[in-house]
């Protein structure tokens, strides 16, 4: 099926993917927001740039935006796959609880905020440029891979982890990452642990996994003795 957000406007554009199954395209995308909120089962195209809260409450559907996203990309996605080839508004991913975002270039301010995860459902946000500060704040589980392929400085802004108590960010970087809460800890780690996403991301957007390991990566885990830490889990 082939739509129109031009013509049809938002609310008739959403109404048409929430009734459709299988390949879905969107053509003539400025902005309409709330395409394939909680979709299960299809695989929705969209050619333009999305509004905010694309793939909010994302439950098995695949979408894929040739172009940017606006704010609030995969807001409390429960599982699927986002791939967006270009650049991701502010809050991607927020509480994230399954599934997986790829941004080809860069994401704004509180990427991955509030992810969790629980047994087999962890999430992943890998995110090929930079972001801008508070990324992976209060972070309390997934997976946060930025591989700042647009910069030769650390690619992620302040307070990177603020009160985070689970999970693990990932950032590609020549210098170690610095100025980072006491909830964080950093360590230089092998990406051999994190390859098959970084493999991913390479077939996803026509990137040498040469390119990508060669640089160095650090790995922001929770320190066990920060104070978050207590007020949400048990031990």
């Amino acid at each position: 099926m082939t739509l129109s957000a031009k013509e049809l406007g938002y609310e008739k554009l959403n109404e048409a993917v929430r009734h459709a199954a299988g390949e879905i395209q969107i053509n003539d995308c400025f902005g309409e927001r709330f395409i394939g909120c909680g979709a299960a089962d299809k695989t929705i195209t969209i050619n333009g740039t999305p509004g905010n809260a694309m793939g909010a409450y994302l439950n098995g559907a695949t979408m894929i935006v040739k172009g940017n996203a606006q704010d609030a990309v995969g807001d409390t996605m429960n599982a699927g796959r986002i791939v967006i080839h270009g650049n991701a508004g502010d809050a991607l991913g927020y509480a994230m609880r399954g599934g997986e975002i790829y941004v080809k270039g860069s994401a704004g301010y509180r990427a991955g905020i509030h992810m969790k995860e629980y047994m087999e459902k962890r999430p992943l946000i890998v995110i090929g440029g930079s972001t801008g500060s508070f990324l992976g704040e209060y972070l309390a589980g997934g997976l946060m891979i930025v591989l700042g392929l647009d910069t030769d400085q650390v690619p992620v802004g302040n307070f990177t982890g603020t009160g985070m108590h689970g999970g693990h960010i990932w950032i590609r970087s020549s210098v170690k990452p610095t100025n980072l809460p006491a909830q964080v800890c950093v360590e230089e780690a092998d990406p051999q642990e994190i390859l098959p996403y970084i493999e991913n991301y390479a077939k996803l957007f026509g990137v040498s996994v040469e390119t990508i390991l060669a640089k160095p990566f650090y790995r922001l885990s929770p320190n066990a003795k920060n104070p978050y830490k207590r007020l949400y889990t048990v031990n």
